[in-house]
Order: structure tokens, then C-alpha cells, then sequence
């Protein structure tokens, strides 16, 4: 059990430190995550059919997990626009309103009710995430990117959930992502019209940070995820990956000084946020150890 909880915190650290890369990276923020999946793909594709578990999924499931991947690709493509244009505070704050947008997406989607306290708790980050909006305009592109991640994360979460259970997970995210590469390919000369890059072609110091972030951030982490998984309940895992966004602002503020950027507004609005997690947290492990009555 100890061994399982080290490697969901290891896990959740490097999901923390990929936002540290997004910025360590040169490249425009599409070609960053273009060269992040074509690692992740060819190394993820090579370690299946070593261990001799690849698998064909049927056509008609491989349309609805492409759809999801191209979801997946794109929230990270404004994940790393959030960086570029903000900084890793500002990306890693507004993720953490993914949590409003799930509450009102998923009832929508899925047909189940929705949660007034979810919703009131969603909307306290929302205002949170407005606080800093209002008082660090110089951050705003980078903020409207990140509520665009948050969106998109919602919607990733959402659909992934139903496929998870019908699909190994190894498999469902080697299909994810290679569709998401596809999608992002066909569609990064019209992105770049909009956003023109510096440069193409990585140079030597992003390709080091690329192999971190395909290898280490991705593969690693996903396999770390999975060998806690079995140990723990998913419960846990999804708990535990609230601390994502404290692991990489504590790593902005040691790495970038980032805290020299930021005003106290800044604080008030990512402790409401924080607030509102902690809340949920409690009222999910609440409802779930809270006594029978009998």
C-alpha cells in the first residue's frame, strides 16, 4: 500500500512539472504537444508490442476514442497556449475550474441530475479564476486559454470515463493519442495562421525537455498511475490529482520566481479556488465513509 500511494505521488508530481516543461519548451504551443504525442505514440506502440498487448479495437469504437483524443490534444495544446501567454500559475489555476464546468457538462451529457452544491462549489473557483482575470489583464490570452483546457479537460473526463470500462486502459490511450496526433496534424497549418511559430524544428535543448515530457511526464507517469490503481481505489487516484495544480505553482514560484509577477490578488483568488477543492474533497470522502443508519 505504501509502494502504491509513492507512485500516485510521483505520478501526480509529474503531472505538476509538465506545465515547468510547457514553459522550459521553445516551441509554438501546437508543435510542442504535435512533438509531445509523436514521442508518446512511437514509444508507447513499441512497449505494447514488445509486451505483446496490442490490440485491434473494431472501427466503429475507434471513431468515438479518436474523437476523444482530438478533445485530449487540443486541451493541451491550450493548456500550453495558457503557459505561453501567461504563465505556469496562471495555466495550472485555471485547470483547477474544470471541476464547474464537469458539474454542469456531465448532468447535460449524461442525463443524471445536477449537483447544487457541485455547481456552488464549481462557481467559487470560476470566481476565483475572475479575481485574477480582473486584477493581471496582462495575463488575459493566457487565462482564456486556460478556461478553454478547463472545458476541454471537463468534456475529456466526461467521455473517457465510458470508454475506460469497456477498453484496456494501455490501449485506450496508445488509440487516444495516435488520434490525436492525426487530428492535430491536419489541423496545425491553420492554427499556426493564427498563432505563427518562432520556429519548426525543435532545437537541441527542447528536444531534451520533449524526451522528458514523452517519457518521463507521459509514459512513466501513466504507468506509475496504473500499477497504483491496482493497489488503490480510483477514488484515491482522483483525490490525490487535486494536488496537481499546488505541485506545479510551487514549482513555478521556486523554478520562474513567478511569485514576483503576481499580486495579492493573485492569492485570494487561487485560496478560493483551493478552497473550493478541499471542500469537495471532503464531501466526497464524507459521502462515502459517512455511518449507515440503521
Amino acid at each position: 500500500m505504501k509502494k502504491a500511494l509513492l507512485q500516485l505521488h510521483i505520478a501526480v508530481f509529474l503531472a505538476g512539472f509538465t506545465a515547468i516543461l510547457g514553459k522550459l519548451i521553445g516551441l509554438n504551443e501546437i508543435l510542442l504537444v504535435w512533438y509531445r504525442l509523436l514521442i508518446t505514440v512511437v514509444t508507447l506502440a513499441i512497449l505494447l508490442l514488445f509486451k505483446n498487448k496490442l490490440r485491434r479495437i473494431p472501427a466503429s469504437e475507434v471513431i468515438k476514442i479518436v474523437a476523444v483524443g482530438a478533445i485530449v490534444a487540443v486541451h493541451w495544446v491550450a493548456f500550453y497556449g495558457s503557459v505561453k501567454y501567461g504563465n505556469v500559475s496562471i495555466a495550472v489555476v485555471c485547470i483547477s475550474g474544470a471541476g464547474f464546468f464537469t458539474a454542469i457538462l456531465d448532468p447535460l451529457i449524461s442525463g443524471r441530475k445536477m449537483s447544487a452544491i457541485e455547481i456552488a462549489l464549481g462557481a467559487v473557483a470560476i470566481a476565483g479564476i475572475y479575481i485574477i482575470f480582473d486584477f493581471h489583464p496582462q495575463f488575459k490570452l493566457g487565462i482564456l486559454f486556460g478556461i478553454i483546457s478547463a472545458i476541454l479537460y471537463s468534456l475529456f473526463s466526461i467521455f473517457n470515463k465510458k470508454l475506460v470500462i469497456l477498453h484496456s486502459p494501455e490501449i485506450l490511450t496508445l488509440y487516444e493519442l495516435g488520434g490525436g496526433f492525426v487530428i492535430l496534424t491536419i489541423i496545425t497549418p491553420f492554427y499556426l495562421r493564427y498563432f505563427p511559430a518562432a520556429y519548426y524544428l525543435p532545437t537541441g535543448n527542447d528536444w531534451l525537455w520533449l524526451f522528458v515530457l514523452g517519457w518521463v511526464c507521459t509514459v512513466l507517469c501513466f504507468d506509475l498511475q496504473l500499477k497504483a490503481l491496482k493497489k488503490l481505489s480510483a477514488f484515491t487516484i482522483n483525490l490525490s490529482y487535486n494536488l496537481e495544480p499546488v505541485y506545479g505553482i510551487i514549482l513555478a514560484f521556486i523554478i520562474f520566481s513567478e511569485n514576483k509577477a503576481l499580486n495579492i490578488n493573485f492569492y485570494i483568488g487561487f485560496g478560493l479556488i483551493l478552497g473550493a477543492v478541499l471542500l469537495q474533497m471532503w464531501r466526497v470522502w464524507y459521502s462515502r465513509h459517512k455511518p449507515i443508519e440503521v
